[in-house]
């Protein structure tokens, strides 16, 4: 039953890395990325496995007119994920609304258009600090939930790289009190990467959904 949820379900992915400042970003940060690496790959495996046609994929990187952009990738698969996260830059601070309501906007867009998957769609953002736009990414968060008509439709995952602590209190939060703040789902689970094994991928996305 739980993997039939998982199944005919689109996935999108989010990763939101930041570029090391080695002046306001603790020792060894740069070298968690390179460590969560293999357990990213076999994150978006396991999303693969149930979203056979590849999943859509942001990544978050400069460019010369403004300091984060995300670019999107569409049918990624696992193969590729490697070789296009090593291709972009990432920005020094990640901004976070602009992107997320895009993937919001693209799965209700679908949804109206009648041609989303039956069971709905997850998002997955990686994210290794608090977004500087924190305050805008909850709110449009607790939008969506209005647009929704079951709380297993779409679940929002976010996974934490490293162990940043007014980011951990920023994501703890958004789970914990979303419904408190009005929304009229929780569809957010958090949850730091190290705590995620290899072995419990599929119950880790069922969370999001179930959170």
């Amino acid at each position: 039953m739980e993997k039939a949820l998982l199944q005919n379900r689109d996935y999108t992915v989010i990763i939101a890395k930041t570029a090391v400042d080695q002046g306001a970003k603790p020792p060894g940060f740069a070298e968690r990325w390179i460590a969560a690496q293999s357990t990213i790959l076999k994150l978006v495996q396991a999303c693969e496995s149930f979203d056979p046609d590849g999943v859509t994929l942001y990544l978050a990187c400069q460019s010369p007119q403004e300091d984060c952009i995300f670019k999107k990738y569409e049918h990624v698969k696992s193969l590729e994920l490697t070789h296009l996260i090593e291709s972009n830059f990432p920005p020094e601070k990640v901004y976070l609304l602009e992107v997320l309501k895009t993937a919001l906007d693209d799965y209700f867009f679908r949804k109206t258009s009648g041609v989303t998957k039956p069971n709905g769609e997850i998002i997955l953002v990686l994210i290794d600090g608090e977004p500087s736009d924190r305050m805008a990414v909850a709110k449009a968060i607790r939008a969506a939930t209005h647009r929704l008509d079951t709380d297993e439709e779409l679940g929002i995952g976010f996974v934490q790289i490293g162990e940043d602590m007014i980011a951990q209190g920023y994501l703890t939060a958004l789970d914990n009190y979303l419904k408190e703040a009005g929304a009229k789902f929780d569809i957010v689970d958090t949850k730091l990467l190290d705590a995620i094994q290899p072995d419990t991928l599929t119950e880790f996305l069922m969370g999001v959904l179930e959170d």
